[in-house]
């Protein structure tokens, strides 16, 4: 990155926006739903809202990791940025649910391109020491999103219409836009190679029948023939990108890091936090409404001591990092996450709801901590001209781990508490639905009020059961990490393009 011209605060402020933007627009859409839904006719559709903007932004963050690294950050950022403000006008203007799922594919095609390639122009502009910092300042936009989405939602569609929900990211986008563009400046990269492209496609075919598969798990009643073929299809895909890459002259991921164990120990321990971590923003809530009868805004703020949390622990790692090994740092920052999450397993029905504000913010250091290492030591691992694929296949490790993991929790959800019926006569799943709705469960027989509320209890326990064994197994993954090194110790010398 040429240093002489590039101004490093207006960059940083633009990764800033592109991350928040990132951040709030999963809560923001989630807020607005119900109205677009009533008002666009679909609720049959609704969840595809979400999952076709996560299933696009999967299949496509390695592509632009790669690219990141072959015609260089700037261009990348930018064309992703433009994407995605197109996806955000098309999707506002949207008149049927099939036209917005569509749009919103457009809209996660664009939005593939921001946490990657932002987290590489990190390691490109700051050394190592101050990464963690940054890292943790542009963490804090996933915190100050958690709480001002449902905020700002109410007051656009209050104020406004649902429309502005996706109009409100066409200025943001455009500004972070010109940030990029008149700040940041990196030399022309030579391209000696061509774009893999059949092995992209390999990939995206992969990525996508793997998602999808997993979606159908997230369906009642779960259809098993979709599921099974849709592995079968990424499995073969798998094999065709493998043989692919190993021909290819410049490969899309390059197969040597699989070689590199360190890499994949960090990139499998945050697959699996990320996974277990669906386990706390999705059914934390459920448990808050369903259990102690709180209000959705009340159980929503029962997550923001993990957000805050979150920002305190990225900071701390910049410390650990000039003093201890990656595989140190990560066995201390699971033992914050494995003491929660026993806690949490072990939790009664009778348990105040405060409880889950200290757990969730003792989960809240450790995720900081255990997130921001593995993202700092998968670039330092890497040679330079790979950072941006490392980074990106971090990124993806994430987002594949939360979406299998949340369709997993799903299924032990709903099958504990449907064996737990059996035990209660005049209880079903209808009523379980009006229970995690506080608006809906004063409709509810009294009577029948402590049988239910032991039913989605049942349930939940087996969830929090299953994710703390998750948090075993990264405590069992991270001690293959054999190396020594301190990552920290050094770095700044070594990195040739980093500010100062």
């Amino acid at each position: 990155m040429s240093q002489s011209k590039t101004n490093v605060l207006a960059v940083t402020i633009a990764i800033y926006v592109a991350t928040f933007v990132s951040a709030i627009e999963g809560t923001i859409v989630s807020t607005a739903l119900p109205t677009i839904v009533g008002n666009l006719h679909g609720v049959a559709l609704m969840n595809w809202v979400f999952s076709i903007y996560l299933l696009a932004t999967a299949m496509v963050t390695p592509i632009y990791g790669k690219l990141a690294d072959v015609i260089g950050r700037k261009p990348v950022m930018q064309f992703g940025l433009a994407v995605f403000i197109v996806g955000s006008a098309m999707s506002g203007l949207s008149t049927s649910m099939p036209v917005l799922i569509f749009w919103r594919a457009i809209q996660g095609i664009g939005a593939g391109a921001l946490l990657p390639v932002s987290m590489t122009i990190i390691a490109d502009i700051y050394a190592i020491e101050k990464r963690a910092k940054i890292l943790g300042i542009t963490n804090s936009a996933w915190g100050i999103a958690a709480v001002l989405a449902p905020l700002l939602g109410g007051i656009i569609i209050d104020k406004l219409s649902w429309h502005w929900i996706f109009f409100i990211n066409v200025p943001v986008g455009l500004i972070t836009m010109i940030l990029f563009q008149l700040y940041l400046h990196e030399p022309k990269r030579q391209r000696t190679e061509s774009i893999d492209y059949l092995g992209s496609f390999w990939l995206m075919v992969c990525l996508l029948s793997l998602m999808l598969s997993f979606q159908v798990l997230s369906s009642q009643p779960i259809v098993w023939a979709a599921f099974i073929g849709g592995l079968v299809v990424s499995i073969v895909s798998l094999i065709l990108f493998i043989r692919r890459e190993k021909r290819a002259a410049d490969p899309i991921i390059s197969l040597e890091l699989f070689k590199n164990r360190p890499f994949i120990v960090q990139n499998a321990i945050a697959a699996l936090i990320n996974g277990y971590l669906m386990a706390l923003t999705v059914y934390v809530p459920t448990w808050g409404q369903g259990i102690h009868g709180v209000s959705a805004s009340e159980a929503g703020l029962a997550l923001t001591p993990n957000s805050l949390m979150w920002v305190v622990g990225a900071f701390a790692t910049s410390y650990f990092l000039a003093r201890w090994t990656p595989r140190r740092i990560l066995y201390f920052s699971l033992a914050f996450i494995l003491v929660a999450g026993l806690v949490l397993a072990l939790l009664p029905l009778e348990a105040p709801f405060g409880w889950f504000f200290i757990i969730t913010a003792v989960n809240g250091f450790g995720f900081g901590i255990a997130m921001t290492t593995t993202t700092l030591t998968s670039q330092r691992l890497v040679s330079a001209e790979n950072v941006g694929v490392a980074t990106s296949f971090n990124t993806l490790g994430r987002t594949i781990g939360q979406t299998l993991m949340v369709s997993i929790f799903g299924i032990i959800l709903n099958t504990g508490m449907q064996q737990d019926m059996q035990h209660y006569a005049g209880t079903n799943m209808a009523m379980m639905n009006r229970l995690i709705n506080p608006q809906t469960a004063s409709t509810l027989p009294e009577k029948l009020l402590p049988a239910l509320r032991h039913i989605l209890y049942n349930g939940l326990h087996w969830v929090y059961v299953i994710g703390f064994g998750i948090i075993v197994l990264s405590f069992v993954i991270n001690r293959l990490d054999s190396s020594n090194r301190i990552l920290g110790n050094g770095a700044a010398s070594e990195e040739s393009s980093s500010a100062q």
